[in-house]
């Protein structure tokens, strides 16, 4: 049984009479110590997506299961297990923790509140693991202070290290590392590869650096979004070295060459036509990629919806030009 399946996901804002969707059928299945990296632009769905596969946000329509349970459903003991076995990783370090609190009281609290621990010899253990855990050595140096005293990624460690406490089976991460140094940032993807090698936890990764999901993500999974759908879904290595959706060949010539980790490659570049992305108000008939695509066919791309299709490669892609190439 998968640890998380999503079916037909949807989720809607507005009011009654005007209603706008910002997720349209997702489809996705996680299992135990699984990693999922979602990639896209800005304002995609990614974060929407991810806060409800947290319990932090309702859906609008689909089915959303956790152990084989819809999550809408839970009540009393099994939302209670979901909502602690379920945790996320926020953006901003510099608002997710309290800062009149010292790093062993945030730490110290869950483990008071979810396991019933009370001695103070016993706590003290058992955050000085976690904190060695996350790599904030030596524990004694960080155990006494608070937050104003940490950099970023300091600080967002202690926001992991907290995480952890509740024994997690999935963590959603959400750019984690976006507002720390860029020297840092493989630092901390690093513990996180590690904690999930030791705890088995799967992770759904946030990200809309195409270069730091390869890195976090190789040899697991990736999935691009755009207008709150998916369009292309497969392994991570396959997905970077020989993308099949146009918007994963764009992002992808986007990210090649600006970093180290992304090399640069003499492919020839693939671009959008023009840089404006329509609105979850006004999405475009048929493709909803079809205005900016440079290999739409006029009369198809701009009428049919493409669903998605499983290649004999075993991705999943949602374009119409590769109908008839599915299993």
């Amino acid at each position: 049984m998968p640890l998380i399946e999503l079916k037909g996901i949807e989720k809607e804002f507005g009011s009654a009479r005007n209603r706008t969707k910002v997720l349209r059928s997702v489809d996705l299945t996680i299992d135990r110590g699984q990693t999922i990296c979602v990639v896209g632009e800005s304002g995609c769905g990614k974060t929407t997506l991810g806060k409800i596969l947290a319990g932090l946000s309702t859906y609008s329509g689909g089915s959303y299961l956790f152990e084989g349970k819809e999550v809408s459903q839970l009540r009393g003991a099994d939302w209670n297990r979901f909502r602690t076995r379920v945790q996320m990783i926020h953006q901003n370090p510099y608002e997710s923790l309290n800062p009149s609190m010292m790093v062993f009281d945030m730490i110290a609290n869950p483990l008071r509140r979810h396991k019933g621990m009370r001695k103070t010899g016993e706590l003290y253990a058992e955050v000085s693991r976690l904190l060695e855990l996350v790599g904030l050595v030596p524990v004694d140096d960080f155990m006494d202070k608070y937050p104003a005293f940490l950099s970023g990624g300091q600080r967002q460690r202690v926001s992991i290290a907290r995480i952890l406490a509740l024994d997690p089976d999935f963590i959603v991460v959400d750019e984690a590392t976006s507002m720390i140094d860029t020297s840092l940032r493989i630092s901390l993807l690093s513990t996180l590869k590690d904690i999930q090698d030791r705890l088995g936890c799967a992770y759904f990764f946030i990200t809309h650096d195409l270069a730091l999901g390869k890195y976090f993500a190789a040899g697991k999974k990736m999935m691009i979004m755009y207008l709150g759908q998916v369009v292309e879904e497969g392994d991570t290595s396959l997905l970077v070295s020989s993308p099949r959706h146009p918007y994963t060949k764009a992002i992808l010539t986007a990210a090649r060459g600006n970093t180290g980790i992304l090399e640069q490659t003499a492919e020839e570049r693939y671009e959008l036509l023009g840089v404006d992305i329509p609105s979850f108000a006004n999405i475009p008939s048929g493709c909803p990629l079809h205005p900016r695509c440079p290999q739409c066919r006029k009369g198809l791309c701009d009428v049919e919806h493409p669903g998605l299709v499983r290649l004999k490669d075993g991705r999943r892609v949602s374009c119409l030009l590769y109908n008839g190439e599915e299993e």
